[in-house]
């Protein structure tokens, strides 16, 4: 029983001080914008619900929930339709709905029912042929694009790589044929070729293909290497600038746009040092840590399948959010998990954890 505990621990404690860095900087994330007046209010709650999930969840018998995983989908992909018509329009994007001054972003959600959806698809499939082999992967792909052209329309370009993350980990489990591996590779390096193609060559054609917008998109994600914005400019100042302290609570050190959700890290460095770099990348170490261990000792193949996925798309928010901060990686609408403001990619991180949580729960009690 101790053991268990003390393992517990290992997952709950740094997961304790990312929250508590998170509400410090919300303090600070009023003097941004009047949008962040009640920021720390907001994250608060949601940290409050998060723990109340991963704490009911795990003593809850999850083992049917694999089973009805196709209405989440199709609940989520109708969201993702529905946003499009009546969604809040915010920097030409229609992402959330507005529900009583709380936003809600229907993506998220298919983040999770994706990822329930195929590791439910995947692991009840008996390949025994080239035909069944051809029949899944033809199955999976559908699945995953019709989220993703939904999300597409938005445009969401974080969603979608991290639905593409999911069908990637999905592919890999289901141990096909090296060769229609190397197929897949192929066909992705054409598209990538193509696109560049298209790009450099005829950028009209491109437009036409994928609209003005999207093609814009992609343009400013292709050329962040030829220059820095205001925003990647204002959060390598204040990187450079912090002092191993910062510069404490009511204070900013440089006004940065988006700062509590796209640009937390360099936000919290301006705030409270290096010092909060420093924990920020030992508690998400840990978690990681934590996180792929169990997921290697897990048995029942679903659960191992469903964790391995939302490690890798935690992983991935991990690290480009903080390339980003740092001007490695483009600007993209990648929050850093349990940290940047917002309730849904919040909440969604904590229903993730409280689900592995109860597998792994589940493991011990065999």
């Amino acid at each position: 029983m101790k053991k268990t505990i003390s393992k517990q621990l290992i997952f709950y404690v740094p997961l304790l001080i990312l929250n508590i860095i998170s509400l410090f900087n919300m303090i600070n994330a009023k003097l941004i914008s009047p949008v962040y007046t009640n920021a720390f209010i907001k994250q608060l709650i949601w940290f409050i619900i998060g723990y109340l999930l991963i704490f009911i969840i795990p003593k809850l018998k999850l083992r049917k929930i694999f089973k009805y995983s196709k209405y989440l989908y199709l609940f989520s992909c109708f969201l993702l339709l529905l946003v499009l018509w009546i969604g809040k329009d915010l920097n030409g994007a229609k992402c959330w709905f507005s529900i009583f001054g709380f936003s809600f972003q229907p993506s998220e959600l298919a983040k999770l029912a994706l990822g329930l959806y195929l590791t439910d698809i995947i692991s009840r499939q008996k390949i025994k042929s080239c035909q069944d082999q051809i029949y899944i992967l033809i199955k999976i792909i559908i699945i995953t694009l019709i989220p993703s052209i939904l999300v597409f329309l938005e445009p969401d370009t974080g969603a979608i790589i991290n639905f593409l993350i999911i069908l990637f980990i999905a592919i890999l489990y289901l141990k096909l044929n090296k060769w229609w591996y190397i197929s897949f590779g192929s066909i992705l390096l054409l598209l990538f070729i193509t696109f560049f193609s298209l790009y450099y060559f005829s950028p009209d054609t491109l437009i036409k293909l994928i609209g003005t917008s999207f093609f814009y998109r992609m343009d400013r994600l292709v050329n962040f290497a030829s220059g820095t914005s205001y925003q990647l400019e204002n959060a390598l100042i204040t990187i450079g600038s912090a002092s191993f302290w910062g510069v404490g609570f009511n204070k900013i050190l440089l006004y940065i746009p988006e700062a509590p959700t796209d640009f937390f890290f360099a936000f919290s460095i301006g705030n409270f040092g290096i010092l909060s770099a420093l924990i920020i990348l030992l508690c998400l170490l840990i978690i990681d840590s934590y996180i792929l261990y169990n997921a290697k000792h897990l048995k029942n193949n679903k659960y191992k399948i469903f964790t391995y996925m939302y490690l890798g798309i935690f992983l991935f928010h991990q690290i480009y959010n903080i390339a980003m901060n740092v001007g490695l990686l483009p600007i993209m609408g990648i929050p850093l998990p349990f940290l940047s403001y917002g309730g849904t990619s919040t909440l969604i991180n904590f229903l993730f954890m409280a689900m592995i949580l109860n597998f792994i729960k589940a493991k011990h009690s065999l």
